[in-house]
C-alpha cells in the first residue's frame, strides 16, 4: 500500500508541472450520467452525435488497447463510458494521451468534455476532446470490496463501501426519502417539528441508562436526551395540539444488530386522542411512506414478504402469550404462583421481574416477540413498566400502550398519555426508588415535567417510531449498521467481539 501512494503522489507531481491540477478548485458538468443515458437511448451502434456534453466523476476502471483506452466514469446517478482515442487528444493537445492513461489511476476524480458516440459492442461514450484532474486520489479502491470476510470495515470506512456499492448507496437514498416522507405526511396534518433540547438537567422518556457530561461554566452535570418525549409534552401544555420532532437520540447501552448506542426517532403527540388513534396514524403513516420508498405496501425482507396494508393485527399482550405458552397471566394471585407456572413452561423467571407484571413481560420477551413476523399492534401492557401511560379505562392492572413489531422487532411504542400529575408523581417517584436500588434504566422524578402537568394537560395520545428500524424494513438490510451511515465502533485494536459498549 506504502509502494501504491508513492507512485500515486509522483504521478500527482507531475500532473502539477504539467498545469493539470492534481486538485482543481471547480468544474461545471452539463449532464449527469443517468440523464445521459436516457436522452440518447435511441443513439445506434458505431454512430456519433455532434453534440457536445461534459461530466465529471470517479474513475471506477481503465483498460488500454494501444492507442484507444476507455475508462468508466462513475457519478451519483449512474455510470458512463469515455472513449480516449491517441489522435483525436493528440490533435487537441500535444502529450495529452499518455498523460491520461499514464498518471490518471482508478480512484481518480475527472472532469472530460467530448461528443457522444456509441461503441460497436453497444456502450454509450463519451469520446474525449477535453479533460481535467478534479482530484488525484492517493490510496487505491478496494478490488473485491463484496469478497471481504471483516465486514467492520465496510463501517468502518463508509466512504469506500459507498463508492464501490451501489447497494449501499440506494439503502441511503431510501433513508432519506423515509425521513422527508415522514415530515412530509406530518406536515400535511398540520403537526408541526419543534426542536427540544439534546443536553437535559434530568434524562427522562424513556427507561435506559443515559449518557453523562458536565457544563464547565454553569458547573452543572447533565445528560444527552434518551427521549424527546417529556420537553414535547410541555408544548401540549403549552397549547401545541399536534406537534412532533425527528432526531438523535442517545442511550449509553449495548450494541447488536439492532441497536447502536446513538440513534434516529421520531415521535409525535396529538391533543384529544388517544392510543386507538394514534395506532391508525402508525399504521397509515408507514404505509405511505413505504408506497413512496418501495412502490407499494408488500414488501421482501430477508426473503419473507411483509404486507404493510393497512389494517393491522391488533392482539393483547395477555392473548398472545396465552397462545404462545397456554399461561393465562390475568388468573395469577401472586407473583411466586406466575414464576412456577412459567418454569413449568420452560421460560426463564429473572429476579429484576418482581411483580405479576413484570412477569407477563418477560413471558412475552421470550415466547412471542421473535414471532410477530407481519406488523402486529401488541396492546394493553402491564402498569409497572409503562410509568408514562394512562391507566387502562376498563382493565385494572393494565395501561393503554401499544407496540408495534414487524419482523420480530419493535418499531413503535405508544400510549393514550398520563396527564394525571398526581398519579405521574407516583409512578416516577416508584422508578426513583428503583434507580437508587441501582437500577441504572429506572427514570428519576423530573419535578419541572410534573409541574406542567399540574398546569393541564388535555386528553393526548403520543407515539415514538425507530427510525433506523424502519429504514431496515424497508432497504432489506439484516444490521442496523447497515442503515446509519457511520455507526459507533470500537477502535480496531481492542477488537469488535464484545456484545456490549459503555
Amino acid at each position: 500500500m506504502s509502494d501504491l501512494r508513492d507512485t500515486r503522489l509522483e504521478k500527482s507531481r507531475a500532473l502539477e508541472e504539467l498545469g493539470q491540477g492534481p486538485y482543481a478548485l471547480t468544474f461545471e458538468p452539463s449532464d449527469r450520467m443517468a440523464a445521459l443515458q436516457e436522452a440518447h437511448a435511441d443513439l445506434p451502434n458505431g454512430e456519433e452525435r455532434d453534440e457536445t456534453v461534459s461530466v465529471a466523476g470517479r474513475v471506477m476502471t481503465r483498460r488500454g488497447m494501444g492507442k484507444l483506452a476507455f475508462f468508466t466514469l462513475a457519478d451519483e446517478t449512474g455510470t458512463l463510458q469515455l472513449f480516449l482515442e491517441k489522435a483525436g487528444l493528440e490533435a487537441q493537445q500535444e502529450g495529452w494521451f499518455k498523460q491520461i492513461t499514464g498518471l490518471v489511476d482508478a480512484g481518480d476524480w475527472l472532469g472530460v468534455a467530448g461528443t457522444l458516440r456509441r461503441t460497436d459492442r453497444g456502450e454509450l461514450s463519451v469520446k474525449v476532446r477535453d479533460w481535467r484532474m478534479l482530484s488525484k486520489s492517493l490510496q487505491p479502491l478496494p478490488d473485491k470490496w463484496h469478497g471481504l470476510a471483516d465486514v467492520e470495515k465496510r463501517y468502518r470506512q463508509r466512504y469506500l463501501d459507498l463508492v464501490v456499492s451501489p447497494q449501499s448507496r440506494e439503502t441511503f437514498r431510501r433513508r432519506a426519502r423515509t425521513v422527508s416522507g415522514i415530515r412530509r405526511w406530518l406536515d400535511e396534518r398540520d403537526f408541526l417539528e419543534i426542536e427540544t433540547p439534546v443536553l437535559q438537567s434530568e434524562a427522562g422518556g424513556a427507561d435506559a441508562r443515559p449518557f453523562i457530561t458536565h457544563h464547565n461554566t454553569l458547573d452543572l452535570p447533565l445528560y444527552l436526551r434518551i427521549a424527546t418525549e417529556l420537553h414535547l409534552k410541555r408544548l401540549v401544555v403549552g397549547g401545541f395540539e399536534r406537534v412532533y420532532e425527528l432526531g438523535r437520540i442517545f442511550r449509553n447501552e449495548g450494541v447488536s444488530t439492532r441497536h447502536n448506542p446513538e440513534f434516529t426517532s421520531v415521535e409525535i403527540y396529538q391533543a384529544y386522542a388517544d392510543y386507538n388513534g394514534m395506532m391508525e396514524l402508525t399504521e397509515a403513516m408507514i404505509a405511505s411512506v413505504s408506497e413512496q420508498v418501495c412502490g407499494g405496501t408488500r414488501i421482501d425482507y430477508q426473503g419473507t414478504e411483509i404486507d404493510l396494508t393497512p389494517p393491522w393485527r391488533r392482539a393483547t399482550m395477555h392473548e398472545l402469550v396465552e397462545e404462545a405458552t397456554g399461561l393465562d397471566f390475568s388468573g395469577f394471585a401472586s407473583r411466586e404462583q406466575a414464576a412456577e407456572a412459567m418454569v413449568a413452561a420452560g421460560l426463564g423467571v429473572p429476579d429484576k421481574a418482581d411483580t405479576v407484571g413484570r412477569l407477563l413481560n418477560e413471558a412475552f420477551e421470550q415466547a412471542v416477540e421473535a414471532s410477530l413476523i407481519q406488523p402486529t399492534f401488541v396492546t394493553d401492557y402491564p402498569i409497572e413498566i409503562s410509568p408514562l401511560a394512562r391507566k387502562h379505562r376498563s382493565k385494572p392492572g393494565l395501561v393503554e400502550r401499544f407496540e408495534l413489531f414487524i419482523v420480530g422487532r419493535e418499531t413503535a411504542n405508544a400510549f393514550s398519555e398520563l396527564i394525571d400529575p398526581v398519579d405521574q408523581r407516583q409512578r416516577l417517584e416508584a422508578q426513583q426508588v428503583r434507580k437508587a436500588a441501582g437500577d441504572l434504566e429506572a427514570q428519576g422524578l423530573d419535578e419541572d415535567f410534573v409541574n406542567a402537568l399540574e398546569v393541564g394537560m388535555p386528553p393526548t395520545g403520543g407515539l415514538g417510531i425507530g427510525i433506523d428500524r424502519l429504514v431496515m424494513l424497508l432497504t432489506d438490510s439484516p444490521s442496523i449498521r447497515d442503515v446509519i451511515a457511520f455507526p459507533l465502533l470500537r477502535p480496531e485494536s481492542r477488537g469488535e467481539d464484545s456484545p456490549a459498549m459503555g
